[in-house]
């Protein structure tokens, strides 16, 4: 049984993601680092930084947008994280599949409510 699963006849069990799932993961981060940079700059660079100064900072659409893709990003950071964790620990399939679907539930209404903060201002 144990040389059956070497090589090419190798059981292959799992999601199968790996290439991609590291390739987003990277990417993902990547966006959340650049913005990291860019918020950082325009504090640093501000004059007076209070409620006024946040407030002026969001209203500007590219702000807006870049604030949209980098918390897009880090949603699907999450996702790929929590579904490797679940994948790996959690082995009764209906307990599994129960955490996914929570998961995603707990994602779309963070991505909503990213949403309604992002363009109330």
């Amino acid at each position: 049984m144990a040389q059956d699963n070497i090589g090419p006849k190798r059981l292959v069990v799992g999601a199968g993601y790996g290439l991609r799932d590291w390739l987003a993961q990277r990417l993902t981060a990547f966006i959340m680092a650049l913005y990291t940079l860019i918020l950082l700059f325009n504090v640093l660079t501000a004059k007076s930084f209070g409620y006024h100064g946040w407030a002026g900072l969001f209203a500007q659409q590219w702000f807006k947008l870049i604030s949209f893709v980098t918390f897009c990003a880090l949603l699907y950071h999450v996702w790929v994280g929590v579904r490797d964790i679940w994948m790996d620990y959690v082995k009764p399939v209906g307990a599994r599949l129960f955490l996914h679907m929570f998961t995603i539930v707990w994602l779309v209404a963070c991505a909503g409510w990213m949403i309604q903060i992002l363009w109330r201002v």
